[in-house]
């Protein structure tokens, strides 16, 4: 089983969450597109000056997804707890 990665982008200032969410959008037209393996996405606030739009990966599409989007950085996926 390979590992799930979860690519970032930072989004700062009194617009980050808006931005954050606009670019969710665009990270679902390039999974539609491009037909990735996985097509976890998101967003998240962090405070009212900093929100992170995210896409999740396998490891094996790692570098192209990323040459192609270039997020500002990675880490390794954890699936949330169910309640």
């Amino acid at each position: 089983m390979s590992r799930k990665l979860k690519l970032i982008w930072d989004f700062r200032g009194p617009a980050a969450q808006k931005t954050a969410e606009h670019h969710v959008i665009h990270l679902k037209e390039f999974i539609a597109i491009e037909k990735t393996n996985l097509d976890i996405t998101g967003s998240q606030d962090y405070n009212d000056m900093h929100s992170i739009a995210f896409m999740v990966v396998d490891e094996a599409e790692m570098i192209p997804v990323r040459d192609a989007l270039k997020p500002h950085r990675g880490e390794v996926y954890v699936e949330p707890a169910e309640s």
